[in-house]
């Protein structure tokens, strides 16, 4: 069950760094929310967390609000229009990237309902915790998230290697890191 008030206060909020470290881990089935989740992580290559997350009010208000219909219908006039967006991260790549990621999506919900759907079928419908000490678990990556990343590039996703997969799952819930010291 996703917990409204911590989604709710991810939609409305202004301050993207404090709605997504709010939202962080707080399991979701909201495609639209996978797709920030996953476009902050596009963005986040790079930089630090904080840099892409404070960009979500922006990439909300530029992306037609991150409507995954609509950003799968931007073309080079789009990308030029956002490429000179002064508070966007403007790496013509990355932006390339959140609109194919947007078509992807749309791929994956017609064959499986959803994008939610598809991806909690990884994990069986519930979060898998993974202990911190277990073989090739870390805080940057996890051999679950490695398969999820190579099963997404198949599906023509960009910048979706492990490291960037790993921490989308973490931040939609579909796994926790525990440390059994």
């Amino acid at each position: 069950m996703v917990d409204e008030t911590a989604r709710n206060n991810f939609e409305t909020a202004t301050d993207g760094v404090q709605a997504y470290h709010n939202y962080f881990g707080t399991p979701t089935h909201d495609d639209r929310i996978w797709f920030e989740l996953l476009t902050v992580g596009v963005f986040q290559v790079g930089l630090s967390w904080k840099v892409a997350a404070s960009k979500i009010p922006v990439l909300r208000q530029q992306m037609v609000g991150m409507v995954i219909d609509q950003v799968a219908q931007f073309d080079e006039m789009d990308v030029e229009r956002l490429q000179k967006e002064p508070d966007m991260i403007r790496n013509t790549r990355k932006i390339r990237a959140t609109i194919q990621n947007a078509r992807a999506i749309q791929a994956i919900q017609t064959e499986y309902g959803s994008f939610s759907a598809y991806l909690w079928a990884f994990v069986d419908g519930q979060p898998q915790l993974l202990d911190s000490q277990m073989a090739g678990v870390s805080d940057k990556s996890a051999p679950i998230s490695t398969q999820l990343a190579k099963e997404l590039k198949k599906r023509q996703f960009k910048f979706v290697g492990p490291v960037v997969t790993h921490l989308f799952m973490l931040a939609g819930g579909l796994i926790q890191i525990i440390d059994e010291d």
